[in-house]
């Protein structure tokens, strides 16, 4: 999609401009926290004939996620990015070892949510071949692209699929497909709600529709234990489905950097984690929704308006 800047009621083309691979590399990993959310590991890391272009850590989901940068455009999406995936889990203590001696911790095996290891790919561009073959609604792998206009300004933008009840097991016979299907997940709605569980999802379902309209740019992100709504790389709010009422989490904040004349907010003891503070709503009905939106356009007023 081209871009434009407005000058006296003319639109002015921004004209993209080329750079080198490692350009991209470079700046990507001195700002992973501000375009993905995550935590630097290490650059080129080798095991067993492969380099890992950039390894990095996501402290929401205590997942690793493997980065590689593109400019050959006949690459297989998933044959490569299955591969990464098989090479992480089947040596998961040289990859603890890695992070543990880079960041001066002692992070265990237990302590990292295998299932929700993912791939990014990060190119200038991607074919329609790629593009059609990370349609399926469990593949833990994701395409970026990034784009340099004139006055440095730089654009990421993931490549989403259209949904789709495909699932890559079904059409795979790849081996190596299977071994990492058995261990990652790609967590979506039907793992948040039991059955039985009617109550908090009709509310939840009103919950999410209100919360997407605050802003397109708002994005609902499915993870292990928690539905998120992420406005670039933070969330604003979490939910925890509960079997006839939901917890609400709103990030960043705690209950003193809010009005909350009703007293409906409460403290989370174990706020002060390594992302931020948070506090907490509970939502037992949809009559507490409209207060529950007074308490999130809070929080999305104070950082994303």
């Amino acid at each position: 999609m081209p871009l434009f800047k407005l000058q006296n009621d003319s639109l002015e083309p921004i004209v993209s401009k080329d750079f080198k691979e490692k350009t991209l590399q470079n700046i990507t990993e001195k700002n992973l926290n501000k375009i993905f959310n995550l935590k630097f590991v290490s650059t080129e890391f080798a095991l067993h004939n492969f380099r890992i272009d950039t390894l990095a850590f996501d402290e929401e989901n205590s997942s690793f996620v493997i980065i590689e940068y593109k400019k050959d455009r006949s690459f297989s999406v998933i044959d490569q990015g299955y591969s990464y995936l098989s090479l992480l889990l089947n040596n998961k203590a040289d990859f603890i070892l890695e992070y543990n001696e880079k960041n001066n911790k002692s992070l265990k095996r237990e302590d990292v949510d295998w299932t929700q290891s993912r791939v990014i790919f990060i190119a200038k561009d991607f074919t329609s071949y790629q593009l059609n073959a990370i349609n399926f609604r469990d593949l833990p792998i994701e395409l970026w692209e990034a784009k340099l206009y004139q006055n440095d300004i730089f654009l990421y933008n993931q490549l989403k699929s259209p949904d789709t009840n495909e699932s890559i097991k079904t059409v795979s016979k790849s081996k190596t497909i299977e071994s990492v299907s058995r261990e990652i997940k790609k967590y979506t709605i039907s793992d948040h709600f039991k059955e039985g569980w009617e109550t908090s999802k009709e509310i939840y379902e009103t919950l999410r529709d209100r919360i997407l309209e605050l802003d397109s740019r708002i994005e609902e992100k499915f993870n292990r234990n928690f539905i998120g709504y992420k406005l670039g790389s933070n969330n604003i709010c979490t939910v925890h489905t509960r079997q006839t009422k939901l917890n609400l989490s709103l990030i960043r904040v705690d209950k003193e950097d809010l009005k909350d004349p009703d007293k409906k907010i409460k403290e989370i003891p174990w706020k002060k984690l390594e992302w931020g503070k948070q506090c907490k709503v509970i939502i037992e009905n949809k009559q507490d929704l409209d207060y529950t939106m007074f308490l999130i356009k809070q929080v999305y007023e104070k950082f994303y308006k």
